[in-house]
């Protein structure tokens, strides 16, 4: 699994930060959380093709967030893509891509199915629930309708050797059958999945960003090895970051200790912060495992 931070900055992007986007590429599955202006330019400066996304998570409509979505539109209809773009975001979503389609001279000739989550606010909902992989959302307190996301790549079936060379099985054709869940029978042995396999843990990153803290958002980062927060404010300016419905570092790091998170990877910074290693310290008072977000870092898991 690969992280890429394709912009980390906030509403103004500077020199050094773009609008907010994170790539993900697992396998063969490649998803962004956000779409900025400009993301598409990124994708390209980071060696990533905008022809093999499968789905976008848009968190909410503040230009900050979205502004890039036209342009991915419109670059993957002129590469002649056929296969469909899934399109998720919070209510209104379906209106707002209709109408970015109207506005332009798009000549589409792929199909965009749109999905609008409906949803409590604080209520963690499973959207996509693939045999491999699925992905949470949930609403939070922001300006407008806000969602957060998560992406869980679930746990394998895996051999367990130790136990099957008991019985003399260490290669052979049947353990296929044990690895997808059934019970074989070997040289007059039975084995079970129970015994003959295990699985692996489930692998969660968790998409936090633009939302107030509140009770109950930890159930979204939940044991997350990676969580990606917010980090739009210094603890002096918590009164700011309460009125425009942000999160400063210290609650971010506040997050990532209640949901038992593995690593709390800071991002979305005001272009007040030209060293945003200050964040960084005062997350790091209440959560060791902190790292500041940068343009094209990236992390693989």
């Amino acid at each position: 699994m690969e992280i890429v931070f394709l912009g980390t900055g906030s509403m103004f992007p500077t020199k050094e930060r773009n609008h907010p986007s994170v790539f993900v590429r697992d396998e063969k599955l490649r998803f962004l959380f956000d779409c900025g202006e400009g993301t598409q330019r990124q994708m390209r400066i980071a060696g990533i093709s905008p022809t093999k996304l499968d789905y976008i998570f848009i968190t909410h409509w503040h230009g900050d967030h979205s502004l890039g979505l036209a342009g991915i539109i419109q670059s993957l209809s002129a590469s002649q893509r056929k296969r469909k773009l899934v399109i998720y975001g919070p209510e209104g979503t379906n209106a707002r891509v209709t109408h970015l389609i109207r506005a332009f001279s798009f000549d589409l000739k792929y199909p965009i199915e749109v999905n609008e989550i409906k949803i409590k606010e604080g209520e963690v909902y499973r959207i996509i629930d693939e045999k491999d992989f699925a992905f949470e959302a949930m609403p939070v307190k922001h300006l407008i309708p806000c969602v957060n996301y998560a992406y869980i790549r679930k746990g394998k079936r895996k051999i367990n050797l130790e136990y099957t060379k008991k019985f003399g099985l260490v290669r052979h054709k049947i353990l296929g059958k044990l690895q997808r869940g059934e019970t074989i029978v070997y040289k007059g042995h039975k084995i079970t999945p129970e015994k003959g396999t295990y699985l692996t843990p489930d692998k969660r990153i968790a998409y936090i960003t633009d939302t107030n803290y509140f009770k109950g958002l930890e159930k979204l980062a939940k044991e997350a090895e990676i969580l990606i927060s917010e980090a739009s404010f210094s603890e002096d300016e918590e009164l700011k970051a309460r009125e425009y419905t942000h999160m400063t570092a210290k609650e971010a790091a506040r997050l990532a200790k209640k949901a038992k998170a593995k690593k709390l990877i800071l991002t979305h910074f005001s272009q007040r912060y030209k060293d945003v290693l200050k964040l960084k310290e005062e997350a790091q008072k209440i959560f060791k495992n902190v790292e500041v977000a940068n343009d094209f870092d990236k992390i693989t898991l």
